[in-house]
């Protein structure tokens, strides 16, 4: 009997040896493998609120630098009388907007105005009718403080061939004859037989101007093909220079006054001044097509051409008020441009400009 419960009680012992063995082994082993997995997972979401934060505010505080209240300075800019009036229309707006600088324009011609910003590299805006040429780009990079032209366009010229309200047997006229009116034609009817036996009067824009070059482009050079069918832009421009019977002006103004004088003068220049004295002048169509919004647009009138500012990004960066009013000329001038008298580009060539105005600022 003794031994029996001896060995009752070992067995007791023993299991009970075996039950804290396996309790305490459990809470041992729960605890180090369930929390610190999961605890470490919430930090690692944290960190990606701070990284989107700071996308918008920088870009909302950098475009509020630019509003017309916002800046002040100096700003210079010259160029194509052509986009003169254009100009002019944008900088009344920026100062009512509440631009308290000094804005300057000289209406001094396209080449001109090229010659201020990349020779003498005095200007920050430079206003032109036609691309920059590569020559004056070269120009622009030799400056002893290197400039990058940067191109914006901002409307859509239709040239406009005039003559005075006198004349009413000119309505229509082609290209062909446009070329020999402003070169080897001394009467009108040298043009056309039924055409008066008078002496052609010429009116047409100085050398300076981008409209000069625009119509040697046109139509003087084509009229004077090389051996290769090429337009000679050479030969058209001593044609013209060399006509009897011509003045030159870089102001269109001035031109206007010429054709309006005389039955028989006719003269070219920017739609823009036509409009403004529509009471004074007749306009003509070419190749039997009127200037209008839909055919300068469509490029159906043969004498549509781009209207454009130049900047340089340096400048932009370092003259905020310079970047201010190129950005509110982009925003604005669809609201302004018809009434002065030019077309608005199309919503994809403003974005153009609007990417470019973003890259030069470096925003």
């Amino acid at each position: 009997m003794t031994k029996f419960v001896r060995s009752f009680m070992f067995v007791l012992i023993a299991m009970s040896f075996v039950l804290a063995a396996c309790g305490g082994g459990a809470t041992a082993t729960e605890a180090p493998v369930v929390e610190p997995t999961t605890a470490p997972a919430e930090p690692t979401a944290a960190p990606a609120e701070p990284t989107a934060a700071p996308t918008e505010a920088p870009t909302e505080d950098a475009m509020a630098m630019y509003a017309p209240a916002a800046v002040s300075g100096d700003i210079v800019s010259a160029g194509s009388s052509t986009v003169f009036p254009l100009s002019e229309r944008m900088k009344q707006r920026f100062e009512e907007e509440g631009f308290s600088g000094n804005l300057t324009i000289d209406s001094v011609g396209t080449g001109a105005g090229f010659e201020r910003f990349c020779v003498a590299g005095e200007t920050d805006i430079s206003n032109a009718s036609r691309p920059i040429k590569d020559s004056e780009a070269e120009s622009c990079a030799a400056l002893t403080h290197p400039r990058e032209p940067v191109g914006f366009q901002v409307g859509i010229d239709a040239l406009a061939i005039t003559v005075s309200k006198e004349n009413t047997w000119l309505t229509d006229v082609t290209k062909a004859e446009l070329a020999a009116i402003f070169s080897t034609a001394t009467n009108w009817s040298d043009v056309r037989p039924e055409w008066p036996a008078e002496p052609i009067q010429r009116f047409s824009p100085g050398t300076d101007s981008g409209t000069f070059d625009y119509f040697v482009e046109a139509i003087m050079g084509p009229a004077y093909p090389d051996a290769d069918g090429k337009a000679d832009l050479a030969k058209g421009e001593e044609a013209i220079l060399n006509a009897a019977n011509i003045q030159f002006s870089e102001d269109d103004n001035v031109l206007v006054q010429g054709v309006e004088g005389s039955e028989f003068a006719i003269g070219y220049f920017g739609f823009a001044y036509y409009q403004e004295n529509a009471d004074r002048l007749n306009i003509l169509s070419v190749e039997g097509v009127a200037p209008d919004a839909e055919t300068a647009e469509s490029g159906e009138y043969p004498l549509a051409r781009p209207l454009f500012i130049y900047s340089d990004p340096t400048i932009m960066q370092e003259k905020p008020q310079v970047a201010a009013f190129i950005l509110f000329y982009l925003e604005n001038v669809g609201n302004e441009i018809l009434d002065v008298g030019y077309f608005p580009v199309s919503d994809a060539k403003l974005q153009e400009g609007l990417d470019a105005w973003h890259a030069a600022v470096g925003e």
